[in-house]
């Protein structure tokens, strides 16, 4: 089909009385996103079957629920900026619109007052020590029935599934990349690996908990993925001497991040989740 096409009278009844054939109807959704001229011809015809009561009244309850939850109701024919950034934040997620993102700032301003006010040349150790970890509590507080009350609308729509969990996804880490790299950067050096070395991880750790989130859901994925590093990397400190405990953890963390060859098996862990993504991403549909 041409990008301009549009959907006549005939075609918007076919989709109201369900004769459409999945897909076309599936490609007619897609470009109501958009158009709203179409919109309105479509609505009108579903509005016009036996369905259109009942589709009125769940209407209805959804838009109330969309604003007890505060969720931006579109205004038909609305275009203005602040309608289209309302409805950007909304759909990038519930994480970096609520405590996760105060959560992040806490983190990354703790650091900077332990690494410059407390005189703790150990700031930038624990940082990327923890920072990994931050990207995947957001994505298991950004995707899924516990953190969205139309969760199941939206992952029904053609703009559900994998595409909003990639969105809001790239929201999380939008927010946290910057942040805590600049943190690191702004951190007295202690010995540790760069202050961007935690970046390929963190990118590893997100995508394996995006890649397990259909099988056992997201809040479990994350834990399984954050859980894991942090075992990995600081659950060995405890056992040493304490005034050794933060030595043995720039020393694990060197060795999980500072040199070529682990950059090189943390990107191949990157294109892998990638790839599982791509692979299993019609999973997402049931997720």
């Amino acid at each position: 089909m041409s990008k301009q096409w549009h959907v006549s009278d005939a075609l918007a009844a076919r989709y109201a009385d369900g004769s459409l054939p999945e897909p076309d109807a599936w490609s007619l959704e897609k470009h109501l996103e958009t158009c709203t001229g179409c919109a309105s011809r479509v609505s009108g015809a579903v509005r016009g079957t036996v369905a259109g009561p009942v589709l009125r009244d769940v209407r209805a309850a959804v838009l109330a629920a969309a604003a007890r939850e505060g969720a931006p109701v579109a205004v038909r024919g609305s275009g203005t900026g602040a309608s289209r950034f309302s409805r950007l934040l909304w759909a990038a997620g519930p994480a970096v619109r609520g405590a996760w993102s105060a959560a992040l700032l806490l983190v990354a301003g703790a650091a900077l007052l332990l690494g410059h006010l407390g005189g703790a040349p150990e700031a930038r150790t624990l940082l990327l020590a923890f920072a990994p970890v931050v990207p995947v509590a957001g994505v298991a507080l950004s995707y899924g029935p516990h953190a969205d009350p139309l969760y199941e609308l939206t992952a029904s729509t053609p703009g559900g599934g994998l595409r909003l969990a990639l969105t809001r996804t790239a929201a999380v880490l939008g927010v946290s990349l910057p942040v805590l790299t600049l943190t690191g950067l702004l951190l007295p050096a202690s010995g540790v690996p760069a202050a961007a070395a935690w970046l390929l991880p963190g990118l590893a750790l997100t995508l394996a908990t995006l890649a397990l989130g259909p099988l056992t859901g997201f809040r479990t994925a994350s834990a399984l993925t954050a859980g894991g590093w942090l075992c990995a990397v600081v659950a060995p400190a405890p056992g040493a001497p304490a005034d050794q405990v933060l030595t043995r953890l720039a020393d694990r963390l060197a060795w999980c991040l500072g040199d070529a060859s682990a950059q090189s098996a943390w990107a191949a862990a990157v294109a892998l989740g990638a790839l599982l993504l791509a692979v299993r991403r019609s999973a997402y549909d049931r997720a």
